[in-house]
Parts: C-alpha cells; structure tokens; sequence
C-alpha cells in the first residue's frame, strides 16, 4: 500500500488555479489514474481554488492551502482558506446559487466537485474560513493493464 502526501500554499490569485490544478494532477499520476479520472480530480480542484480566490478572501489576497494525501488507491485533497467563510452551506451547495452574481459566476462549483469526487466534504465557519474535502478512489484496473503489457513486453523480449 503507498502513502504520501504533498502540501502547497498558494496567493489567492486567479493565476494560480492551474498550478494548483496542476500540481495535484502530476501528484496523483504515481496511481496511474485513467484519464477520466485525473480530469475529474483536475475540475474539482480548479473549482475549489477558484470558489477560495472568488469568494474567500473578497477583494483582496490571502492564502490557500492545499494538501494532498494518497491512501492505497484512495486520494484525498484538501482545499483551504482562512477567509469570510461560508454562511449557510447547505445553501451554498445548491446548483445555480451564488453569492457574487454581479461577477456573471455560475453558481454551479460544489455541483461540480461533488460530481466528479466519490466524496465532499465542507467544513466552514464565518469569519474563520472554508475547508473543502475531496476524496476519490482511483481504479487499480489500468495498472493491472499496464503490469500486464509490461510482463507480455519482456517475455516475447526473452524468446
């Protein structure tokens, strides 16, 4: 079973989402994922950090955390801010609601998160911050694919 972990801080700058989105893609290529699955981790982190860089900090600069920790086959990553928080998340979570509509946002995020993740998390208090927990399981079929053509490549490699 493997574990590791890696952990990042980023400005809330809108720039920095596709490192972000990035970063955590490359971190959880050690599992082999399909592509399906490492575009569905990508969307929902770019979703996060975006919802943190829109909404946590308003108008000005602060900090996002970011922590991702691979268990066995399961990853888990954890998008974080020190912000305004979020008043009421049940609400947050409702497709089409948003807090800033003047910025033409869709409102559609956590949709997406959820969607894509096996598992969210939301953890928020107001004037404290927003924690958002994601986890997803990444299939052990594709490495058992690879595996295979590796041990077809050697034996006919040896004859």
């Amino acid at each position: 079973m493997r574990n590791n972990y890696v952990y990042i801080k980023i400005p809330s700058l809108s720039v920095n989402e596709s490192f972000a989105r990035a970063t955590v893609a490359a971190f959880c290529s050690s599992l082999n994922p399909t592509m399906n699955e490492i575009s569905d981790i990508k969307t929902a982190v770019s979703e996060a950090v975006t919802n943190a860089v829109v909404h946590a900090y308003e108008d000005e600069i602060g900090e996002i955390e970011i922590q991702c920790r691979i268990k066995g086959q399961l990853v888990e990553i954890i998008v974080e801010d020190y912000g305004c928080g979020i008043t009421d998340v049940e609400k947050a979570r409702e497709p089409l609601f948003t807090t800033r509509p003047e910025l033409e946002r869709s409102g559609m995020g956590f949709s997406y998160m959820e969607s894509f993740m096996d598992e969210l998390i939301i953890l928020s208090e107001k004037d404290v911050g927003t924690k958002i927990i994601l986890r997803k399981k990444i299939s052990e079929k594709k490495q058992k694919i690879i595996k295979e053509e590796i041990n077809d490549e050697k034996e006919e490699s040896e004859d």
